[in-house]
């Protein structure tokens, strides 16, 4: 594998600003497994000595020696378990800003092309997996290694064979048998990942989709498919789980073997004098607890392979280049805009069709112009496109007499106040809501706001007033209540140009009018760019673009448009009023 390295540094780079606190962890881990090895072999030669009945000042030091490591044990168990699990959550923190800034640029044309299930396993699943990586993976090995060294010079203090014996008995099962294990791991790691991923997908898919799912009969089938894929994770996580069991007998069975070559070596020693029982006894012990610091690491190596296979689904959307780039440089954005688009050309992908061919037109400070057309005429593009979610090719969007692409993409949309087809509302109160456009507005200024899209008496006739929950994505108010809100939070941001794309397509025919009102008498001073298929209310507007395939087909105001004869507009017109007296 190429990619595991990178990865693997490239998680080792996200964690170094932590290192005095991991470095801290690996001390503790190293002074905890000591005390048990000082526990081990005092206790040893305490039980050792007692068989020989020494006085007891003989034995007085290992029996304070016993209650030191015995209670220092514990403590730097809990402080090591303390602060590496302190570690661990502060990187996930720092994990999970570090990813939504580093996807943020992506939105939203990059995060279409991916399904919301995948997105979020991502963004919980796979930065969760990697717990397992900083808790297990970094420090255990460190601790190992230092543990490992310094039993086996402790072991060359009585004989070179001791100390041999056991730096191969720990190399074993402390580097071979992770090996091993993470050999036998890697593509069921890899497939536990991916298959969690795609599970995630269906469960989100079905869950968003269970109102069609039911309509159309086929909640079984989802439910199947579902069973089907939980059952596959399930047998992947067997095989892991034998994989497990497999390493942890091997490491056992490599102790129980290094004791035994301890013990057989040390035999001969003790016939010739050069080494008592009881120091034979007291290596042994220490034998057995210098492998706790080695039996855990097959199990970190056994999962590494979903960690490194985590990070990479996480590095592969991270290192997605963004659609709009910034400019080093950007230019000052103007506080009073004037926007100009010349010939503008855009397709979504060089297969498709044009979305705009040819689209040219100005919108002077304080300015209304509304963009008509049927679907699909390029009317929504083209506000994607003022909102630099795309760049245009060829053709020119110019700001004040600068091209768009040499302002900053965040300067430039903070020159909108957009209201869209799709209105998002967040699980929060619908003050939290309306805050999103200005956080530091007033409350004086969010009821003005509320009473110019004709919402704030609906809002104070609900029991919490501007403090009710809307519920995940609204889906406690209507479609049309939803659209007021939204409305009212584009007012509230008091930016200098309105753009409104079908701002009104959830209202009735009466509120519509209003609201269409009150946004031309809130839009003094401002200019407003507004997209429509109803033509309602465009009596007031300086210029009305007739979109169709991509191009403008007619221009012109209300009472120029109408009398074209034959014209697009004049027939929209005319179809939309038979519409309404049918109904």
């Amino acid at each position: 594998m190429k990619r595991s390295p990178s990865v693997f540094l490239r998680l080792l780079r996200l964690a170094f600003p932590l290192a005095g606190w991991m470095a801290l962890a690996v001390l503790l881990g190293v002074a905890t497994i000591g005390s048990s090895i000082g526990l081990m072999t005092t206790s040893a030669f305490i039980i050792a000595s007692a068989a020989l009945q020494p006085p007891l000042a003989d034995i007085q030091v290992a029996i304070v020696g016993v209650r030191f490591f015995g209670i220092s044990r514990g403590v730097f168990r809990y402080l090591e378990r303390y602060v590496s699990h302190h570690v661990t959550f502060r990187l996930l923190a720092r994990l999970r800003v570090w990813f939504y800034r580093s996807i943020e640029p992506l939105a939203p044309v990059r995060l279409q092309q991916m399904r919301s299930g995948d997105l979020l396993s991502r963004v919980v699943g796979d930065i969760e997996t990697l717990e397992n990586f900083y808790i297990r993976v970094i420090a255990p090995p460190v601790v190992a290694l230092i543990v490992s060294l310094g039993s086996a010079a402790f072991m060359l203090r009585y004989d070179p064979s001791f100390a041999l014996v056991l730096l191969i008995g720990l190399t074993l099962a402390g580097v071979a048998v992770p090996v091993i294990t993470r050999w036998l791991s890697r593509a069921p790691g890899r497939a536990l990942i991916a298959g969690r991923a795609d599970l995630n997908v269906l469960l989100v898919d079905g869950v968003q989709g269970a109102a069609d799912l039911i309509a159309y009969g086929q909640s079984d089938r989802q439910a199947e498919q579902v069973g089907q894929l939980s059952e596959e994770l399930a047998n992947l996580r067997v095989q892991m789980a034998r994989i497990e069991g497999f390493g942890d007998m091997v490491g056992n069975l490599l102790l129980y073997l290094t004791t035994l070559a301890v013990l057989i070596a040390g035999v001969p020693l003790v016939r010739s004098g050069d080494l008592t029982g009881i120091q034979l006894t007291v290596l042994v012990m220490a034998t057995i607890a210098s492998f706790e610091a080695v039996l855990p690491l097959p199990v970190a190596f056994q999962h590494l392979e979903t960690n490194l296979e985590a990070g990479r689904r996480l590095f592969d959307l991270v290192d997605a280049e963004p659609e709009i780039a910034s400019p080093e440089s950007p230019s000052d954005i103007p506080a009073v805009p004037a926007l100009a688009i010349n010939d503008l050309h855009f397709a979504y992908s060089p297969t498709d069709p044009p979305a705009l061919n040819g689209v040219t037109f100005s919108l002077r400070s304080g300015q209304r112009i509304a963009i008509v057309g049927p679907s699909g005429a390029g009317k929504s593009t083209l506000a994607a496109l003022l909102l630099r979610f795309w760049d245009v090719n060829p053709g020119q969007i110019v700001l004040n007499g600068t091209d768009i692409r040499d302002y900053d993409p965040d300067d430039v949309r903070h020159l909108f106040a957009l209201v869209d087809q799709s209105t998002y509302l967040f699980n929060a109160t619908i003050r939290e809501n309306l805050l999103l456009a200005r956080p530091d507005a007033p409350d004086v200024a969010l009821i003005d706001a509320a009473k110019q899209a004709r919402i704030h008496e609906f809002i104070q006739s609900l029991p919490d007033g501007y403090e009710t929950w809307v519920g995940e994505q609204g889906v406690r108010l209507s479609g049309g209540e939803r659209q007021r809100i939204a409305l009212a939070r584009a007012l509230l941001k008091q930016a200098p140009i309105l753009l409104l794309d079908e701002p009104t397509a959830n209202l009735d025919a009466l509120t519509e009018q209003a609201v269409l009102h009150t946004l031309v008498e809130a839009s003094a001073g401002r200019s407003m760019l507004l997209i429509t298929h109803r033509l309602v209310g465009l009596e007031s507007f300086n210029e009305i673009l007739v979109l169709q395939a991509g191009r403008i087909v007619e221009r012109g105001t209300h009472a120029e448009l109408i009398t074209v004869p034959g014209g697009v507009y004049r027939r929209m017109v005319e179809l939309q009023n038979e519409v309404l007296v049918v109904e």
